[in-house]
């Protein structure tokens, strides 16, 4: 049990990668708190990790409301009385466009992607120090890293503050023995993957791009952020892990 007596908060953990990691933690003995905005997918999940045996709970979350972040909190804290991980995965795609996008836009993806990562670390951050450890997980993504024709630019900026933020928190509270480290997928079988590359026909050229010819898995996500969450990483702080089949390789 590789997380076994840890206690961990999953943002954006109704679908996709959120759940997957969700149900990896639960697996490795963690209890979690899934928290998203879509209250009746995040209840199936959490009904579902609780029926295998799972300690869970669901909170209903809007990244970008600090109201929904304390409450969330006091609540983790108030039935386990502590934090030991944040997932900071909840994030929106965007655009389908270039540069001509609206600035509507822009301010949409900044608040979920980058605002959400720093109003969640800003929670949690006093009870780990409490603590004297901790472990923070955000998620970026590849097109944090490089850029791409895929996605419109306000992603790419988007993912790029996560990583650099990340960085920052590693090197502030590394004396605490909290951890923040960055995850970076490639395209992943998730419906924000097939947005962006199916509907745009894009899909047989991202293909292309990866040497493993495929695309990922969201376990295969959940499996990064495991090793992160876990004591197994306890000298990995400031890092970026990328899981994207070796498209940044090249």
């Amino acid at each position: 049990m590789r997380l076994a007596g840890k206690v961990a908060i999953v943002t954006g953990g109704a679908s996709g990668i959120g759940a997957a990691i969700a149900e990896v933690f639960c697996s490795e003995g963690a209890t979690v708190i899934v928290g998203d905005i879509n209250d009746e997918l995040g209840c199936s999940v959490v009904d579902s990790l609780t029926a295998n045996g799972a300690d869970a709970m669901y909170a209903h979350l809007d990244v970008r409301r600090e109201g929904d972040w304390r409450r969330l909190i006091g609540s983790a804290l108030k039935r386990f009385k502590k934090v030991d991980v944040l997932v900071n995965n909840a994030g929106i795609s965007g655009a389908d466009s270039k540069i001509e996008f609206d600035l509507g836009t822009w301010d949409a993806v900044m608040d979920v992607n980058i605002v959400g990562c720093l109003l969640g670390i800003r929670m949690v951050i006093p009870h780990m120090i409490d603590l004297s450890c901790g472990s923070i997980i955000n998620m970026s993504s590849q097109m944090g890293l490089v850029g791409s024709t895929y996605t419109d630019p306000s992603y790419n900026a988007s993912k790029g503050a996560v990583r650099a933020l990340s960085k920052g928190i590693a090197v502030q509270y590394a004396k605490e023995n909290i951890r923040c480290n960055s995850i970076h997928p490639g395209p992943i079988d998730t419906d924000m993957a097939f947005d962006i590359f199916v509907n745009s026909n894009s899909m047989s050229d991202a293909l292309s791009k990866i040497p493993l010819q495929r695309i990922g898995t969201t376990r295969d996500v959940a499996y990064g952020a495991l090793f992160l969450a876990s004591d197994e990483s306890s000298y990995i702080t400031g890092s970026e892990l990328v899981i994207d089949g070796g498209w940044t390789a090249y």
